[in-house]
């Protein structure tokens, strides 16, 4: 008698993957929500806010880009602030990496899921097979919540009073619930600080945004690894 294929199911096995990824998908349907309405109430369109999530989809710079225009900021205030903000998704990236080979249009088609979310769920499991099935199943999840929720936002966004449902507290909400579970370490707690006290010091005498510009930057500077030199004995 043959043995089973140990093999069989290890294709079709997404225990422990698919609710959670639906799970986080719900999460950030809310969040999506918010920023269509958001981009509207700030002078965006609905194809505007779409193409947004369709094409940069990292919810931190979208958010960003928008509360500084709608503060009256420009648009390289706006541009450089997000581009910023999703520069940490390079480090994910190279996290990621080793577990999504193939060609190159492949791993450009993965970088344009490479988020917070993604990289989580990759990266907990046990096996090659399952941290590539959780990565894909969680992007299409977190896309798909987040453009229909974008949709849903935008379409009734201008017949919502921002102010009177609190929406326009949402992305500082927003970034405190994303930025918070990142500051686990020292040092990262020292930049977050060492950031709000520049956004704070500068907010005064710089356009608008770019406090935001300056924070980052301090807070990127702080993060980069330093190199101990040790003396021989």
């Amino acid at each position: 008698m043959n043995a089973p294929n140990e093999h069989a199911h290890e294709g079709v096995n997404y225990d422990g993957i698919v609710g959670p990824a639906l799970a986080l998908g719900f999460a950030v349907f809310i969040f999506a929500i918010s920023f269509g309405v958001l981009c509207v109430n700030a002078g965006g369109s609905v194809p505007k806010a779409m193409a947004m999530s369709l094409l940069v989809f990292t919810g931190a710079s979208q958010f960003s880009a928008v509360s500084v225009i709608a503060a009256g900021g420009t648009a390289v205030s706006a541009v450089v602030g997000a581009l910023l903000l999703g520069s940490r998704n390079a480090i994910y990236g190279v996290a990621v990496a080793p577990w999504l080979p193939g060609s190159l249009k492949y791993r450009v088609a993965a970088a344009q899921f490479t988020i917070d979310e993604t990289t989580g769920m990759t990266l907990v499991q046990n096996s090659p097979a399952r941290k590539k099935r959780a990565f894909w199943v969680t992007a299409a999840s977190i896309y798909g919540f987040w453009n229909v929720g974008t949709l849903i936002g935008a379409l009734v966004g201008n017949s919502f009073d921002t102010q009177k449902y609190g929406l326009d507290v949402a992305f500082p909400a927003a970034f405190v619930a994303m930025v918070a579970p990142l500051l686990a370490t020292r040092k990262a707690q020292l930049a977050g600080i060492g950031g709000a006290v520049v956004c704070l010091a500068t907010t005064p005498f710089l356009p608008i945004g770019a406090p935001i510009v300056m924070s980052a930057v301090v807070a990127l500077i702080a993060l980069v690894p330093t190199q101990r030199k040790t003396q021989s004995a």
